[in-house]
């Protein structure tokens, strides 16, 4: 690590007769010398500026990205067009180096972008308030499941199967280490078994979860599932994909108290699974116990437009005990991103992207069932992601469409094994109806 820090050997030395010590190596006298590695790192000698660039680009060039590629995967983290505009405001200094808000008589900017932000989330799920940025969206439904609990008194979920395998999956991390109980309920025709839900919620259940749409791209019926978790008077909380939101019923016109979901898709590149962002919005009455933190408007003593951290529920502003969690550094930048990508398309444009990914989607699906190749896995109303059951193995099926430049769906059968030979596709804005198409061909010619 020497190496990297400008020291001359005097200045080192200097140092050492400063703290005491004869060299370096003496700062490290408490580690025991058989945990030390006893030996150089086996690292390759140094390279000037020139050569390295060089030395990187030759790896690089062995990657491919979606430039080059034509992607159908989604599961979570989905392949739109992000105008160019959008990286270029990003990459501003003040945005891309600025940290967290603690002082807001000098982080204005800070503040207001993130008061448009929670502006924005409000107005497309339906909700009254919206906290800071979640760090993604499986965190965000984990800390809906920790708020729901903390405001019922009860220490049970049900979640639904239908949910994204990673989320849940998270979501049993937190429960784990809170004493809660997860109960999973299963799904009909790709939907929340709504009759099952009947049978096991009951007095203790703190929180219904629910995805829509879900990991299968099914729509689920968010008002029946809120009503039957009002029954019991528990909360219904829904993870949501924001770009749909333009084409559905908002959460808060169906009743849920939580709405939750993953960002990536307003304007964030998939960039190897991320970074993404998560986002929550719940009720006034349940403000208290947001997560994060929550910028408010105000006036200064001027009387002009201001903004400040209006409620922070973190434990490093407020006594342990009474804190609802220690999510704080929240995705700014990527929120900062899904903003000025939502300022730019604005509500037509926004609605147009979807509904593009909408028809698209069933499109494909169309021209799939077609063939008689491949056949539906479910038959409920899905948004720009479907199921079907292929005519051979998925790890085949995709491997020889990769050969030819696509990126073939999910196979399902890993984490629904009920589900043989479960083929999931995603078709969003960018995909054009020549790439649809030769997909279509190409997979059915190696089915024959």
């Amino acid at each position: 690590m020497a190496s990297y820090i400008p020291n001359t050997d005097e200045q080192k030395q200097k140092m050492c007769q400063v703290i005491g010590v004869d060299s370096v190596q003496d700062l490290f006298e408490d580690i025991p010398q058989k945990v030390r590695l006893g030996r150089e790192l086996l690292l390759p000698d140094a390279l000037s500026e020139m050569d390295l660039i060089s030395h990187m680009k030759k790896i690089s060039d062995k990657s491919v990205d979606l430039d080059e590629l034509t992607c159908f995967l989604g599961a979570g983290a989905y392949d739109r067009y992000i105008p160019s505009a959008v990286g270029n405001l990003t990459s501003r200094q003040e945005f891309y180096t600025a940290y967290t808000p603690y002082q807001p008589e000098i982080s204005q900017g800070t503040l207001q972008a993130i008061f448009e932000f929670q502006t924005m989330i409000c107005e497309l799920t339906g909700m009254d308030i919206a906290n800071a940025s979640m760090y993604d969206g499986a965190t965000a439904l984990a800390e809906a499941v920790s708020m729901a609990c903390e405001q019922k008194r009860k220490k049970e979920v049900i979640l639904a199967a239908s949910i994204h395998p990673e989320s849940k999956e998270v979501v049993k991390t937190y429960a784990k280490f809170k004493g809660i109980t997860v109960k999973e309920v299963g799904y009909k025709n790709g939907q929340l078994d709504q009759e099952a839900l009947t049978n096991l919620i009951s007095d203790q259940t703190a929180a219904v979860l629910v995805q829509s749409p879900n990991f299968f791209g099914i729509i689920e019926d968010l008002a029946a599932i809120s009503e039957l978790a009002h029954s019991k008077k528990a909360l219904a909380v829904a993870s949501v994909d924001p770009i749909s939101l333009t084409l559905l019923k908002s959460p808060g016109e169906q009743n849920v108290d939580i709405a939750v979901g993953e960002g990536q898709s307003l304007g964030n590149p998939i960039s190897f699974g991320g970074p993404g962002f998560g986002f929550m919005a719940t009720s006034k009455s349940l403000m208290r116990k947001l997560p994060g933190r929550i910028v408010g408007q105000t006036t200064d003593k001027e009387g002009k437009r201001a903004f400040v951290l209006t409620l922070q529920t973190r434990e490093q502003h407020i006594r342990r005990e009474k804190a609802t969690s220690n999510i704080c550094s929240n995705q700014a930048l990527n929120a900062l991103t899904a903003t000025i990508y939502m300022t730019m398309l604005g509500k037509q444009g926004l609605k147009e992207v979807a509904m593009l990914s909408l028809n698209k989607a069933h499109y494909l699906y169309d021209q799939l069932i077609k063939t008689e190749k491949f056949k539906p896995v479910f038959t409920a109303p899905f948004f720009c992601e479907f199921a079907v059951s292929a005519c051979s193995s998925i790890n085949d099926l995709n491997a020889k469409l990769l050969e030819d430049g696509i990126i073939g769906g999910l196979d399902l059968s890993k984490e629904y094994s009920e589900i043989e030979n479960g083929w999931l596709l995603a078709v969003t804005e960018k995909r054009t109806r020549q790439e649809i198409d030769s997909l279509v061909s190409k997979a059915v010619s190696y089915c024959d």
